[in-house]
């Protein structure tokens, strides 16, 4: 991974990136390539396991994209669709028998302990400002030998974007997105058991850099820098990037490259005892019936 002396790490901040993630909802589903990829092969992973889930937590679930596959994959499943950003939500189909979605905060799911058996999260990691407090979340509503399934995107990703940035604006920051080993150690001090990780790379192509911010832009990922995106892509500021951004073109074409980490984790057989926090909001499993048609 290629860093500057001048990169400062920062981390999300809720709000902003929920203001970016509403802003997007509309224009998500036709830029999200990447993403959709990855969800279909994180999807795809569950196929390694066995598993009859009645209750099924999509987890920072955007569009809801993923809720067919899983369906189709658990035709006899109830699934409850969560993310924090209203907007994202309303632009999601409307639901079906057996499916619900509410808009609520990852790190204080409106859900009872130990009351799902499958916790699907796809790239809703990197936004999250504590990691440790929503794997806690996680193994709280997840149910002994349920399974937590996630993706998140590595600290290689936009690396040629980081080091085109450092050199046009050494005073801006760059969010640091968790590595393997960071992930790892907060699944196990969260209290999932059999932590298993993989990762792989993706590269993008673009014409322009201007194309790959409007990416940035329509998925709601410009969060990957902290200050306004419109700042970043005021005329002066996109020409001094693109031409930094340069030194990397390949075959005509400007590579931007992801690293996605894959994982699972299950629920141990015997939990240790949480307190309920504060200000926490729940409603139990069985209200979370059937869609009664007109």
């Amino acid at each position: 991974m290629m860093n500057s002396r001048h990169d400062r790490i920062f981390h999300p901040d809720a709000a902003r990136v929920r203001q970016a993630f509403n802003r997007s909802a509309e224009s998500y589903d036709r830029s999200a390539v990447l993403e959709l990829e990855v969800m279909e092969r994180l999807l795809q992973r569950l196929d390694l396991v066995r598993l009859e889930p009645e209750l099924i937590l999509d987890a920072g679930a955007g569009t809801c994209r993923a809720i067919p596959n899983l369906r189709r994959r658990y035709p006899a499943s109830r699934i409850l669709a969560v993310d924090f950003a209203e907007q994202m939500v309303a632009a999601a189909p409307p639901p079906v028998d057996g499916q619900h979605a509410v808009c609520a905060d990852l790190g204080r799911l409106p859900l009872p302990d130990d009351s799902v058996d499958l916790v699907f999260c796809s790239l809703a990691l990197p936004w999250v400002a504590d990691i440790d407090r929503v794997f806690g979340e996680f193994y709280r509503v997840l149910k002994p030998r349920g399974l937590v399934g996630f993706s998140c995107y590595g600290p290689d990703t936009l690396y040629e974007l980081r080091a085109a940035w450092s050199e046009t604006d050494t005073d801006r920051r760059v969010l640091d997105f968790p590595d393997m080993h960071n992930i790892g150690d907060a699944l196990v001090h969260s209290g999932l058991a059999e932590p298993v990780m993989d990762a792989e790379h993706f590269t993008l192509t673009y014409r322009s850099v201007r194309k790959l911010l409007d990416d940035l832009i329509d998925t709601g990922a410009q969060n990957v820098i902290q200050g306004t995106m419109a700042k970043l892509a005021s005329g002066q500021n996109v020409r001094a990037l693109a031409d930094a951004y340069e030194r990397f073109r390949h075959h005509g074409k400007l590579p931007a490259t992801y690293e996605v980490v894959y994982g699972h984790a299950w629920g141990p057989i015997e939990k240790r005892a949480r307190p309920a926090g504060p200000g926490e909001f729940r409603i139990p499993a069985s209200g979370i019936g059937l869609r009664t048609k007109d």
